[in-house]
Formats: structure tokens, C-alpha cells, sequence
């Protein structure tokens, strides 16, 4: 038991990962597909996940500096996931480094919209989805798609900032629903 406790992995590695695999989880329900006109492609789905990651992020952020090391390990796990599915849908070894030092940089630039656009910047919440989340779609989406999505957004922002910080610390961690 000791040496588990001090070989075995740490508990902000566990805990990342059930953060994680909610990200993940929630990024596949089907109604974002169905109803908000979300792509079923594989950008469609990177958007999904980087969003709900980049909401995690945002509350452990809240926190101070106490969640640092689980924001940074939720962030491996993302980046790690999308390396080998890269590598599952055919990338080449040489490829997917550039690929995912791009799709980082894609991240950051998400990251600093909807964080702006969350903090009441010059750019709505909805002209940054639209931008971003939508940006591979041929036609723009509704203005009601955009609305209902960036309501989400918000709930969840304000929904993630109600967990308490010792559920964060098991990686319990909730989204709600699609309204």
C-alpha cells in the first residue's frame, strides 16, 4: 500500500483524467450535432472538446494558482488524446507534430476569444463562436444557433464555477444540458 502511495500515479494525474474523460463525454452528446448545427466531422468534435476544456480550464483557473498542475495535466491529456487520434485516422509520424503544434496555437486562440467574450470585450460571446467554434461550416449558423450556444456557454461557465473546489480535486466534474 505504501509503495502504491508512492509509486502509483499522483492524485492530480487520476483526477485529470475523470476530468477529461467529462470533457469528452459531454463534447459526444448527440444533441450538440443534432440541434446547434455542430459538424459530426473531426473539427466539429476538436471544437467541442476544446470548448468544454477550455471551460474546465477557466474554473480551475478561478481557483489560483492551488489547481496549476491538474489545469496543466487536463491540458496533456487533451493534447495527448488528439496525438493518438491522429495517428488512428492515418497521420504520419512526421505529420502530426505540426499538426498538433497547430492545433495548440488554434486552442490559445480560442481560449483568449471566449475568455474576452466571457469577460464582456468587444467581441460578443456569439461573434466568437461563430469565428471560431463555426468557422469550418461553409454557411454561418442561425443567429439563434449562435444564441443558444453561447447561452450554453455561459451556463456552464457560471454552473463550473459553483462546483466546489474539493469536488475538482477528485475530478468530479458536471456539465448541464443543452437548453
Amino acid at each position: 500500500m505504501i509503495l502504491k502511495k508512492l509509486f502509483g500515479p499522483k492524485q492530480e494525474v487520476i483526477s485529470a483524467e475523470k476530468i477529461y474523460q467529462s470533457v469528452v463525454s459531454q463534447a459526444r452528446t448527440p444533441q450538440f450535432y443534432l440541434e446547434v448545427a455542430v459538424p459530426d466531422t473531426i473539427d466539429g468534435r476538436y471544437e467541442m472538446i476544446a470548448l468544454h476544456c477550455f471551460l474546465v480550464l477557466r474554473r480551475l483557473k478561478k481557483s489560483g494558482s492551488k489547481f496549476q498542475t491538474l489545469s496543466q495535466e487536463v491540458f496533456d491529456l487533451m493534447f495527448q488524446d488528439m496525438d493518438q487520434s491522429l495517428r488512428e485516422i492515418g497521420v504520419g509520424d512526421l505529420a502530426v507534430g505540426k499538426r498538433i503544434k497547430k492545433m495548440a496555437e488554434v486552442f490559445y486562440g480560442r481560449i483568449i476569444a471566449y475568455e474576452e467574450a466571457l469577460e464582456g470585450g468587444e467581441e460578443t460571446l456569439e461573434a466568437a463562436l461563430e469565428r471560431n467554434h463555426y468557422g469550418t461550416l461553409e454557411v454561418a449558423p442561425q443567429p439563434e444557433i449562435l444564441t443558444r450556444m453561447a447561452d450554453y456557454v455561459r451556463e456552464n461557465d457560471a454552473f463550473l464555477a459553483a462546483i466546489d473546489d474539493a469536488k475538482l480535486e477528485i475530478g468530479e466534474v458536471s456539465f448541464s444540458s443543452l437548453q
